[in-house]
């Protein structure tokens, strides 16, 4: 449990840099732009492979249950999980989803989160995707904060399209056999 703490801490640690302007911009002021962005990677990257491997751990190990999800839950997540690889597709390309949805990747994020929580119960899956949703929400109530425009509502485009299509059918892939071969559980299953 602790490799999945300290990757979390890692990781979402990084990503929390760029809220603080002032921080972010005494990191570039000492290191330099591009020294700032490989700090952020191998954080990043560091923090990825520790929640994977403690993830993975604490699960091997007999995770706690803390409660037993019905399995309607599984179709609940199912559902949410429906809108979020369309949404980072999207990314931050102009187009009507970006501009309805203002920012797609932490919408993403925090269904993903959420969708997850709904139908887990045991204490990494807590940590894990309480943590992602946690940080999804603070970082958006500070791109609020800071005052980023939104982005331009517009007409759907084609970017839109691609966004979907590619997002629908990485879904499809992740339900059908992704999601076991990657993480080693069948959402269905």
């Amino acid at each position: 449990m602790l490799l999945l703490v300290l990757g979390l801490f890692l990781f979402l640690g990084a990503h929390t840099l760029p809220m603080s302007r002032d921080r972010r911009a005494g990191l570039v002021a000492r290191l330099g732009e591009g020294g700032y962005k490989g700090l952020f990677t191998a954080l990043s990257l560091a923090g990825l492979v520790l929640i994977v491997w403690g993830y993975g751990q604490a699960r091997a190990e007999g995770a706690l249950l803390l409660w037993d999800p019905p399995r309607w839950t599984r179709h609940l997540a199912a559902l949410l999980l429906v809108p979020v690889f369309p949404l980072l597709a999207v990314g931050k390309r102009d187009g009507f989803i970006r501009g309805t949805v203002k920012h797609p990747m932490l919408t993403a994020v925090k269904l993903w989160a959420a969708a997850h929580l709904i139908a887990n119960g045991t204490l990494p899956d807590v940590l894990l995707f309480g943590s992602f949703l946690a940080w999804a929400v603070v970082d958006r109530i500070s791109v609020k904060r800071r005052g980023e425009p939104n982005p331009p509502r517009s007409p759907w485009t084609r970017g839109d399209t691609i966004a979907v299509v590619a997002g629908l059918a990485l879904y499809a892939a992740f339900a059908w056999r992704l999601h076991l071969w990657l993480i080693g559980v069948s959402p269905f299953g």
